[in-house]
């Protein structure tokens, strides 16, 4: 029986030890590890209120009053879906443990969410994007290949920051990644992306790196390796700096690059691969077209889509 409003050094003890085994046996990034614990603690907050003390005390019942008291507190179907994921996730890890007898989410379902399809930019809107940045200056060289390369590949915002520069080919044009579940993919890169890095690595990195020994491949202004949340405000910066109307964050470019990939005729295995999704499914969610694309096919593929001159007014 673990203690959890009495006891917050045994509660903390136990959440540090889940903490261990996401990082080492679920090999979850550290944004992931984050916001499981963030959700676990507001969990144990509201046992709190419920009088409940000990783990084993949850049962389903109290699981659909929390799921109840989310939905009623305003909190959005898809956060309501990550918290009950996270506590999956930790009782998972309980049962293993044996420190709890009985999984009381095992007749839980998370909220039906509704399935949205990703935004993405315009091939205009992205080369608005990638210009914004000065490359008259390191920082600007730096943000520059970063824009390059997140079109150019698709990568995850955390895959970005986590490259160091022997990870780049640029005799090949590809870069070796490790995704999700430290699992290692190459991806390839255009002319455009590896000239920015080009230029990057020869001036601005040089200059940013200063006395500083690192291999990290993007750094800040410091010399150290550039923060998921100082590019992610970069970015911010640059769309606004562009003129973009629409939040601009790293997963958008990755939107951008499937979509653009995918309605220029690209296999869907092949985009899975360089995507690094475990299953299709993931991927076909990006085989919706733009809508002029579509009438292009369309116009050029149906037998009876092209009228004859005189058929207009029929």
């Amino acid at each position: 029986m673990i203690p959890l409003l009495y006891n917050t050094e045994i509660t903390d003890r136990l959440l540090q030890s889940y903490i261990r085994y996401l990082e080492v046996e679920r090999n979850a990034s550290p944004y992931t590890v984050r916001n499981y614990i963030h959700d676990l603690r507001h969990f144990m907050e509201f046992l709190g209120t419920e009088k409940v003390t000990t783990l084993d005390e949850v049962d389903r019942h109290l699981l659909r009053r929390y799921i109840a008291f989310l939905l009623e507190n305003g909190f959005e179907k898809t956060s309501v879906a990550r918290k009950v994921s996270a506590l999956r996730s930790f009782y998972r890890y309980l049962i293993r443990g044996n420190i709890v007898s009985s999984n009381p989410l095992a007749t839980i379902s998370s909220p039906k969410l509704e399935q949205r399809l990703p935004s993405f930019l315009s091939g205009e809107e992205v080369i608005h994007l990638v210009e914004a940045p000065d490359i008259s200056t390191p920082l600007g060289q730096r943000d520059r290949a970063i824009l390059e390369l997140f079109y150019a590949s698709g990568l995850r915002v955390n895959e970005v920051v986590r490259l160091d520069v022997s990870n780049v080919n640029f005799e090949e044009r590809e870069v070796r990644v490790w995704g999700k579940g430290s699992k290692e993919r190459i991806v390839l890169i255009g002319k455009p992306a590896a000239s920015a890095l080009v230029v990057y690595l020869r001036e601005g990195r040089i200059r940013l790196l200063g006395k500083s020994r690192t291999e990290a491949l993007f750094l800040n202004r410091y010399g150290k390796r550039l923060s998921e949340r100082a590019l992610q405000k970069s970015l911010a910066r640059y769309a606004i700096k562009a003129g973009l109307d629409k939040r601009v964050h790293p997963h958008l470019l990755r939107h951008s690059f499937a979509t653009h990939l995918l309605d220029g005729g690209a296999d869907l295995r092949v985009v899975q691969e360089l995507l690094g999704h475990a299953n299709l499914s993931s991927t076909q969610i990006y085989t919706h077209v733009t809508q002029s694309q579509a009438r292009k096919v369309y116009l050029a593929a149906h037998p009876r889509a092209e009228k004859d001159e005189g058929d207009k007014d029929r």
